[in-house]
């Protein structure tokens, strides 16, 4: 059996790499899977996609779409256009996409109207939010894929509700979680660390990149200034994603404790993470990662995929409102944040638990 893997962007590497390791492990003990890794090159910067191949040892991609940017209905176009002209070509049996990027749902179009199965790892995760494209991604991508292999019983019921049988839904766990525990070990001190002089528990660190948090400046601006304000001075470092960095130009905004820097490779930015005192963030994957690593998250979004993060991790929802920013804050300068649980079957072991039901399909 050849696996097409699809990859397009940051969010998707951490979850491919533990799959590829767990093939490679399985053919050396005879198994007849086979992958081909496809790059869709919807992230083409370094920063965004090529660190992550050299950091958690993916092999270079077989195929490089190189669909670049544009806009939604643009790439998803070039993307699925580049996709079916390399399945006509050369055919897979089986297109495994992660996430929830355009990669992700372009992939298993062009797969399914070529009658190629496709399985969705991280499937059936909802914010019940149409506004975000991601949301989008999922509802289409889940509405056709075979197989289907979740992160959480949550997940499995929205499946379920829809219409899916239980015996083409497997919960494997997080591959996510299986990367950031086989890295963990490996975390690297970024020069931020000393030359910032920071200290373990000592700073926050902040990542926005959703359209409705930083697309308007006065949005921007007032989650920016409510975290300054509310920070009691701690360092605040700020990784920002080109999105993020093209608005952020514009607003003025200059604190002797906000600290912008370039977008981190996996094990700097882990290592940040795992040293903090706390992370606000709009990202749904970093939620998950502070969960297992046990950090306070603060989630500037009005709903999240991601539920259990919340109702067993140590992540709070804040919504989008900046007036939540001071509360929540406070609440964790007191000491009184909750300290939370790892959600079941995030435990590292999850592409071999993937790879052990394709064997078995």
């Amino acid at each position: 059996m050849l696996i097409d893997i699809i990859a397009g962007a940051r969010p998707n590497f951490m979850k491919i790499a533990p799959i590829i390791h767990a093939i490679q492990k399985a053919e050396d003990s005879g198994s007849k899977l086979k992958y081909r890794l496809v790059h869709t090159g919807q992230h083409y910067d370094k920063k965004m996609s090529g660190d992550f191949f050299e950091q958690l040892n993916i092999p270079h991609p077989d195929v490089n779409l190189e669909s670049g940017s544009g806009t939604q209905a643009e790439q998803t176009a070039k993307i699925m256009v580049r996709y079916e002209a390399l399945l006509l070509e050369k055919p897979c049996d089986l297109t495994l996409v992660v996430g929830d990027v355009t990669s992700t749902m372009a992939c298993s179009i062009a797969a399914k109207k070529l009658n190629i199965k496709v399985a969705h790892v991280e499937a059936g995760i909802r914010s019940f939010d149409l506004s975000m494209p991601e949301e989008i991604n999922r509802m289409v991508t889940d509405s056709i894929t075979d197989y289907f292999f979740t992160t959480s019983e949550r997940a499995n019921s929205n499946l379920k509700r829809a219409g899916v049988e239980d015996q083409r839904i497997f919960f494997v766990g997080n591959t996510m979680i299986d990367t950031l525990l086989k890295n963990r070990s490996r975390f690297m001190k970024p020069e931020v660390w000393d030359e910032l002089k920071l200290k373990e528990s000592g700073y926050i660190v902040m990542t926005l990149h959703r359209p409705a948090n930083v697309d308007e400046e006065h949005k921007l601006k007032g989650l920016i200034q409510e975290i300054v304000d509310h920070s009691q001075g701690m360092p605040l470092v700020f990784p920002i994603h080109p999105r993020t960095a093209k608005v952020f130009e514009n607003l003025g905004i200059t604190h002797d404790n906000l600290h912008l820097i370039e977008p981190l490779p996996y094990l700097e930015f882990n290592f940040l993470v795992e040293r903090a005192k706390a992370v606000i963030t709009d990202s749904g994957g970093i939620t998950e990662e502070t969960t297992v690593m046990g950090v306070p998250c603060m989630t500037l979004r009005d709903n999240t995929e991601r539920p259990e993060t919340c109702e067993l991790g140590t992540n709070e929802l804040l919504g989008t409102n900046p007036k939540s920013i001071g509360p929540a804050m406070a609440k964790l300068f007191s000491g009184s944040w909750k300290k939370g649980e790892i959600p079941k079957l995030w435990d590292g072991k999850t592409a071999e638990r993937i790879i052990e039901c394709l064997n078995k399909l």
